[in-house]
């Protein structure tokens, strides 16, 4: 018995009448007939009462209507599922991503996206840049949202427009209220400098012969934040970051004399074709950015 068997038997169950199956089926009725007797003969049981003008079941006649009905519900939910996959209205979309970036962009995009497309979910991993590169080469994640240039060779990518670091500490710190603060202000400051950026900021302090007061190098944006709000010093971070403060207790303020610039990449390989979902939020993403 095979599905084209199943969904006659179904049609004669419905219409209770072979020659209103055969039409609906647009095949006729004597075929039909035919393929409901080879189908008794396959099974090796009786499937239908005969000698009445409409159809009545044996009892293995509707012992199989019920497991037809189970079976064709599965594969057409199935055959939809599939073609809704297909034109990205289900599934799930894997994103790895930076703290800063990720905690600016991801959560507005993700719901605008989801309010489209609600059967979409999202699988999000958060770690650093090399890291978040690794899981798209291994292929956990689909799109990655890191500061690193990526070989255009390998990946597919859009970059940013560049965003400025800035200096985050507690609202009483001895900076001043002013919405900027230079580099030489921060000589004698306790600084927690984030591992991504520790060079270009040691590379800009030696340009105003400066030596910093770094007491702390992390590799975790959050981390860096929570250092600040203990009171440990004043953290160096992108200004994204600023979507992580609570209010109250820390403010942010725009480092220059020199300004240090860094940008975000989302990337995805070149040789691994998105699935429809991701493609979808690629093109949800470009338009957000009017890319």
């Amino acid at each position: 018995m095979d599905i084209k068997d199943m969904r006659a038997f179904y049609a004669v169950v419905e219409e209770g009448n072979i020659s209103h199956a055969a039409n609906r089926l647009d095949i006729a009725q004597p075929a039909l007939s035919r393929q409901m007797k080879k189908l008794e003969e396959t099974l090796g049981t009786k499937l239908f009462e005969r000698g009445s003008r409409r159809i009545r079941l044996t009892e293995a006649g509707r012992v199989l209507a019920t497991r037809i009905e189970q079976i064709l519900g599965l594969v057409d939910g199935t055959m939809r599922e599939l073609t809704d996959i297909e034109k990205g209205e289900v599934g799930e979309i894997r994103i790895g991503t930076i703290t800063s970036s990720g905690a600016m962009m991801l959560p507005k995009l993700m719901t605008d996206f989801q309010k489209d497309y609600p059967l979409v979910t999202f699988e999000v991993w958060e770690a650093e840049g090399a890291r978040i590169l690794e899981l798209l080469d291994r292929r956990l994640i689909e799109i990655a949202i890191t500061r690193t240039q990526t070989d255009p060779v390998y990946y597919e990518s859009i970059e940013l427009s560049n965003e400025p670091l800035v200096v985050v500490s507690r609202t009483e710190s001895a900076l001043g209220a002013d919405d900027c603060v230079r580099l030489t202000e921060l000589k004698d400051v306790p600084l927690i400098v984030p591992l991504r950026w520790k060079g270009a900021f040691l590379a800009a302090c030696r340009k105003e012969a400066m030596e910093p007061y770094i007491v702390c190098v992390s590799d975790s944006i959050v981390q860096d934040l929570l250092c600040v709000r203990q009171g440990m010093g004043a953290a160096i971070l992108p200004a994204s970051a600023g979507s992580l403060i609570t209010p109250g207790g820390m403010v942010c303020r725009r480092l220059i004399e020199p300004e240090i610039l860094t940008n975000t990449v989302i990337s995805w390989q070149k040789d691994r074709p998105l699935s429809a979902a991701a493609s979808r939020f690629i093109a949800c993403l470009k338009r957000e950015l009017k890319i």
